[in-house]
């Protein structure tokens, strides 16, 4: 196997690796599931703007971090696929910045989490799926998500770019 590959593969180890160990933090903080959640892990998703091997990673660490999800088999699919989908649309918008800043990549995740994460988070409402619930489900999802991808994901990208430049010189 060659240099770039195994980089490749190490990075999106690592990544899923801190992904679901954050996801279980605040799990044990009770943040990580429902319509209010705060999962530090989200912030991660900032990473697809810095390698391509974040898109894996994300993904296999949110399929991980949903196995103890209280919505079992449908977070676990719904829930991945959702940060699946939100990882590509970053790496893709990546290089769209304000101020060498991807700021529209970390819109992703929150739009993804609160739409897909927010029906499945109704449909287990006890009166079943309503409009009117989904639509707070999806805010409440949304506010966290914005909290965690642009209130700590913007600072860890610009840790990471500036620590990246300065190994260059």
């Amino acid at each position: 196997m060659n240099k770039k590959k195994t980089k490749f593969i190490v990075e999106a180890a690592v990544i899923a690796a801190v992904y679901a160990g954050l996801t279980y933090t605040a799990s044990m903080l009770n943040v990580a599931y429902g319509s209010i959640q705060f999962r530090f892990s989200e912030a991660l998703t900032i990473l697809a703007c810095l390698t391509p091997a974040a898109i894996p990673g994300l993904t296999i660490g949110c399929f991980l971090g949903n196995i103890t999800s209280p919505y079992g088999i449908i977070d676990i699919i719904c829930g991945t696929f959702a940060t699946f989908l939100a990882a590509v649309l970053a790496y893709r918008t990546r290089k769209i910045t304000i101020k060498n800043l991807p700021l529209l990549s970390p819109l992703f995740p929150v739009i993804t989490n609160a739409v897909i994460v927010g029906i499945e988070i109704t449909i287990f409402m006890p009166d079943g799926f309503k409009f009117q619930a989904f639509l707070i489900n999806a805010m409440q999802i949304a506010i966290g998500q914005l909290l965690m991808c642009y209130g700590l994901g913007l600072p860890l990208y610009n840790v990471i770019k500036k620590t990246k430049l300065d190994k260059r010189v």
